[in-house]
């Protein structure tokens, strides 16, 4: 893995080979689906669903009523919810969510192959031990070939061949065969060894989209949320250099493009999430029984603690954490951000 700021021309080396000829997707929601319809153009798919009703509506319909609704699914992806099923693939994606995805891997360690590519799929970090999904990969499985695709994506508009790109970081030769399976016309996937940049920008901009949804919740206008977001970008580089990240993956797709997306988008679980305790509703009503998964809630006091372990201030996470804890309201929290002292940005 390469981490730190040292730019190197990447992927110059002989021509890799093709496409894996067989895909798992651990996990069926409406991301797990999206990606396996686009690796089912060049390979042979095998879905992993816990709801047996999920695999009887793929066997009989082809198309995940639950999740992913009004969409046909190819005819190379099957359905299935036995994990063992997934042994014989090439390559796996795993779409677990954040918190997660160590009883995932874990159940996943006696069945994969040694070296065989995992593809983590998530942007989180770990709640109870503030690792980045990566290094949660690397201590469960630490023989597998480590990946991680992330980027500006729904997964409708994936599921729809709408354009969308994203970042996939792995071992050059990993990397290059995993574009092959999944690159298609309407997803185009860019290339990088960065694994720490890729993984830390997934995680940190869902905790800096509740910020940007609390602003406009709130009613504190346009300028202030387009100053929460830029101030947002400047404390997930300064995290990142600690980190190793490289500065130009923090720029890129994964990082600021994942960021202005969810930012700014109502379709964000996270944006909706801060949204609506701008507006006043409270955290137990906003984050109901039936309401969709806003990982950010749980990334952001993980977020905090990581950042506070490596010696580096991230105030507008930090607000963020204590609006969820309960520590704060989102007008406390703003007014404590401007009553920071002026300095140079």
């Amino acid at each position: 893995m390469v981490a730190g700021s040292t730019k190197k021309p990447p992927f110059n080396g002989p021509e890799p080979a093709g496409p894996y000829a067989s895909v798992a997707v651990v996990g069926a929601g409406a991301w797990g689906t999206a990606l396996a319809s686009v690796a089912a153009g060049a390979s042979d798919v095998v879905l992993w669903a816990r709801e047996a009703e999920v695999v009887k509506s793929i066997e009989e319909r082809r198309e995940n009523e639950l999740f992913l609704p009004g969409l046909k699914l190819p005819e190379r992806l099957t359905a299935t919810t036995d994990l063992a099923s997934v042994r014989s693939a090439e390559a796996i994606l795993v779409t677990a969510p954040a918190q997660h995805l160590r009883s995932v891997l874990d159940a996943l360690h006696p069945i994969l192959n040694p070296a065989i590519p995992v593809v983590l799929c998530a942007k989180g970090i770990e709640l109870k031990s503030g690792l980045l999904l990566t290094e949660v990969l690397g201590e469960v499985l630490p023989h597998a070939e480590p990946a991680i695709l992330s980027g500006p994506s729904f997964a409708r508009d994936v599921a729809l061949g709408l354009p969308t790109a994203v970042t996939i970081a792995a071992r050059e030769a990993i990397a290059a065969r995993l574009l092959k399976t999944l690159g298609r016309p309407g997803f185009r996937p860019y290339l990088s060894e960065d694994l720490i940049g890729v993984a830390l920008g997934g995680a940190a901009k869902n905790v800096y989209a509740i910020a940007s949804g609390m602003v406009e919740g709130a009613g504190l206008g346009e300028s202030a949320r387009a100053a929460t977001i830029s101030r947002s970008f400047a404390e997930l580089l300064r995290l990142g250099a600690e980190l190793g990240a490289r500065a130009e993956t923090l720029m890129g797709l994964s990082g600021l493009g994942d960021l202005v997306l969810t930012a700014t988008s109502p379709t964000s679980r996270n944006f909706a999430l801060g949204l609506t305790l701008g507006r006043g509703v409270p955290l137990a009503q906003a984050t109901a029984a039936g309401r969709p998964l806003a990982e950010g809630a749980a990334t952001a006091p993980a977020l905090v603690a990581r950042a506070r372990r490596q010696g580096v201030e991230l105030p507008i996470a930090e607000a963020v954490a204590d609006v969820l804890s309960g520590a704060l309201g989102v007008r406390q929290a703003a007014e404590r951000l401007l009553a920071r002292p002026f300095k140079a940005e």
